[in-house]
């Protein structure tokens, strides 16, 4: 699981980061809004924790950044903003939690574990052989059948495709797709992505203009309907 702590008090910063780091997350942090939205953007992460007093864009206006592409990532500001009504904007701006400074360590970690609990979802256990239309995928042997007739994937083809059978039903995002196929040491362009998503086609759908296995949601990503 990966976390998104954007707090610009470097030692807040730095012991919230080791502990989270302690519970077996993988934490990117930032200083600055802007920094914040470009990593947020870049990537894919499972929880953002936001101060609000921020150089360059202050939280609020990150949540509020955040909720108009991603309604489901959980968000926890982390604040000395400590009045009733600094807590009730955070609030209607998007977030799902709002703790103030000076905070007890603990607590932060058992809101963050609980709110990964209640939004994470548990992919589907695809089986090694997956059979959809007169289409069959062997996720063991990268062999395939379709239009084609017998051929073998690629290695990227079938962790493609078995991210997208997983999520079935399901819009996948490109920051998914990237953590999951690519990882964060090579970013493909949006193209290479699409060309995967063609390459299916063709090997899958009897009208690869008028797919009805793998279709693209604009904007956001891929969805495989199976």
């Amino acid at each position: 699981m990966r976390i998104l702590l954007v707090e610009d008090e470097e030692n807040i910063r730095e012991v919230v980061k080791l502990n989270l780091e302690m519970e077996n997350f993988e934490v990117v942090a930032s200083d600055n809004g802007k920094d914040a939205l470009k990593y947020f953007y870049e990537q894919h992460f499972d929880l953002l924790i936001l101060d609000v007093m921020l150089p360059e864009i202050n939280g609020y206006q990150i949540c509020e950044q955040v909720r108009l592409t991603n309604m489901e990532v959980p968000i926890i500001f982390l604040t000395a903003k400590d009045a009733s009504t600094d807590r009730i904007l955070g609030l209607k701006k998007g977030a799902d939690d709002y703790l103030t400074k000076p905070f007890v360590l603990e607590e932060l970690l058992l809101r963050v574990n609980n709110l990964i609990k209640r939004t994470s979802k548990s992919p589907e256990n695809t089986p090694e052989i997956y059979a959809f239309g007169d289409n069959k995928i062997n996720f063991a042997t990268y062999q395939a059948e379709g239009n084609p007739g017998s051929f073998n994937l690629t290695k990227k083809e079938a962790m493609l495709l078995k991210l997208l059978i997983d999520r079935k039903n399901e819009v996948v995002s490109r920051q998914q797709i990237l953590q999951s196929v690519w990882g964060y040491d090579v970013y493909p362009s949006t193209r290479t992505i699409d060309n995967f998503i063609l390459s299916f086609r063709k090997y899958f759908e009897q009208d690869p203009k008028n797919p009805e296995y793998f279709l693209s949601v604009r904007g956001v990503g891929y969805k495989f309907i199976g």
